[in-house]
């Protein structure tokens, strides 16, 4: 069993993150805290470095992953597969705000975070008045594997009726590979008791990460953070295959690119480092 500090660490890019969502108009003003602000102006000299020597940016990798995985919840969402949304360290994300606003009581949307971050996101959601739709911030670790803090009590509080879509955006690259193997086995488990069971994720390839600007701004992450970043699999085939073997029926790696008649800016210099996970189980299992 892991506690809520061993995963306390990944805090410091949720706000970075949520910085430059709200810098871009991806989230409202409520979303850019202080920390994040902060975080964006220490990080600037570097990613000005890399833009002038036409390398990656970390806004160009944030927006564009950000914005295939809401055009693919989305699509699942119009579908009628899916009917409600949870969001693991969902940080300072705009994103349940936005599609509550944008699809009301056709989703419950539910964002998870450890006790403080999302203590900090109810601020910032009453700050900003009543939702549109069923939206609420519950706290879980992602890696407790029991306990009131754990995914299997936060799946409890859900709809078995209706189809689920669980989303890890900007999580993975913390966890240890045990750690990542058995959430994924948590949520496969999960989502294949629902209708129609959807994981959406952002996942990085150390073939397409192993530059030396890519080697410095991961250590320079893993400095603020505290720990050690991994890039789990070296080829997309490989986190396929891991997926497939904790239980989903079906798993593609994307590229931001393959997006680019629908979705602006996913050919932006930092996109080509990051892909997005779509994963599905199949029938629906029975609760243990």
């Amino acid at each position: 069993m892991t506690s809520p500090g061993d995963s306390a660490r990944i805090s410091p890019t949720a706000h970075y993150t949520g910085y430059v969502w709200a810098r871009h108009g991806l989230g409202a003003r409520e979303f850019a805290t202080r920390q994040g602000r902060l975080a964006w102006y220490g990080l600037r000299p570097l990613m000005a470095a890399s833009r002038a020597f036409g390398g990656p940016t970390l806004e160009g990798l944030l927006l564009a992953r950000h914005r295939v995985i809401d055009h693919l919840l989305t699509e699942a969402i119009t579908s009628g597969r899916v009917g409600q949304v949870l969001e693991l360290a969902a940080g300072m994300s705009p994103r349940g705000r936005s599609f509550v606003t944008r699809f009301g009581d056709r989703i419950t949307y539910v964002e998870a975070d450890l006790p403080g971050m999302a203590e900090r996101k109810r601020r910032a959601l009453a700050r900003m008045g009543p939702s549109a739709g069923p939206h609420r911030v519950e706290s879980v670790d992602v890696l407790a594997e029991s306990g009131p803090l754990s995914l299997s009590a936060a799946a409890g509080r859900l709809d078995p009726e209706r189809g689920l879509a669980v989303i890890t955006e900007g999580l993975l690259s913390y966890l240890p590979p045990a750690g990542l193997t058995g959430l994924w086995e948590r949520i496969a488990g999960l989502t294949g008791r629902f209708p129609h069971g959807l994981y959406l994720s952002d996942l990085h390839l150390g073939q397409e990460n192993s530059g030396p600007l890519e080697s410095a701004t991961k250590k320079l992450l893993a400095a603020v953070v505290r720990g050690r970043l991994y890039f789990h699999h070296g080829r997309a085939s490989d986190a396929e295959a891991a997926l497939r073997a904790a239980g989903f029926a079906t798993a593609t790696l994307h590229r931001p690119v393959d997006f680019r008649g629908g979705i602006p800016g996913v050919g932006a210099p930092g996109a080509d480092r990051v892909r997005i996970v779509e994963a599905r189980t199949g029938e629906p299992r029975p609760c243990a």
